[in-house]
């Protein structure tokens, strides 16, 4: 007999698309949403999917995760981001591996495939960005550095090949207004860790980003969305470095004044 499966969701004000993601996780045996304090009417339509519903201030990537995980009572956890899907070709392989689920694999991995103006993204640094996000609950458990989350699990991992959707960006605006608050989460945790900034970093790091993505992982082959993933990828990277620049200025300044004031 298959072993019970919590499908759970991570929520903050996403009425526009989490409806897409619930309905993904319905042939989960629970539904399990841990909503951020949304002001929108993004809880009254989880009501309609499940009375599992938890309410947490947002603890961090990794805390809230590792929350969320918490919360679920199965055996096994599938874990959603609200603006992702479960297509049905991996719907199909979680279940066929779980009827005939031999314990030797604790997590299971599949690829994340990115929705990006109008396209299926499938090269450069978005695809197949293969994401473990199915595994044993007392197993697994989520670790990182802000504001890069990950599962991490004690035990064997399989890799499916069938997607897991995304649906990242409402737009260019949306994307450009991510990046920056991820790029200053970034910086704040180098500062933190005492990395200090180097100009080679700057001007290097985001020039080996674009190579990357561009031309070595084909993402010329996605047409202008290729070309527009490597750029701003690119441009995430150096504005993350010129904000921990700035950190550094201001760490000065403060210095320079409180000596002044003696």
């Amino acid at each position: 007999m298959r072993e019970a499966i919590s499908g759970c969701v991570m929520t903050f004000n996403n009425e526009d698309k989490i409806r897409r993601c619930l309905e993904s996780l319905k042939w989960c045996d629970e539904i399990v949403v841990v909503d951020s304090l949304s002001t929108d009417s993004t809880l009254e339509i989880c009501r309609e999917y499940t009375d599992q519903i938890h309410y947490q201030k947002f603890l961090g990537f990794v805390g809230q995760r590792e929350f969320t995980r918490t919360k679920c009572h199965f055996p096994w956890i599938l874990m959603l981001d609200s603006d992702e899907e479960v297509s049905a070709d991996l719907k199909r392989d979680i279940e066929a591996e779980m009827d005939n689920h031999d314990g030797v694999y604790m997590g299971y991995r599949f690829p994340r495939q990115v929705y990006y103006l109008g396209k299926w993204i499938r090269h450069g640094d978005w695809y197949p960005d293969y994401k473990l996000r199915f595994f044993r609950k007392e197993l697994g458990k989520a670790v990182g550095e802000e504001p890069h989350d990950q599962i991490k699990v004690d035990g064997p991992v399989k890799t499916f090949k069938s997607p897991l959707y995304h649906y990242t960006y409402d737009g260019l605006a949306d994307q450009i207004s991510r990046l920056n608050h991820y790029s200053g989460i970034s910086a704040e945790q180098k500062c933190l860790k005492g990395k200090s900034f180097h100009w080679r970093d700057f001007v290097i790091r985001p020039l080996i980003r674009f190579l990357k993505g561009y031309f070595l992982k084909l993402g010329i082959l996605d047409g202008r969305q290729g070309l527009l993933i490597a750029l701003t990828d690119s441009y995430g990277v150096a504005v993350k470095y010129a904000k921990l620049w700035e950190m550094e200025l201001k760490e000065e300044d403060k210095r320079k004044s409180s000596i002044e004031s003696l």
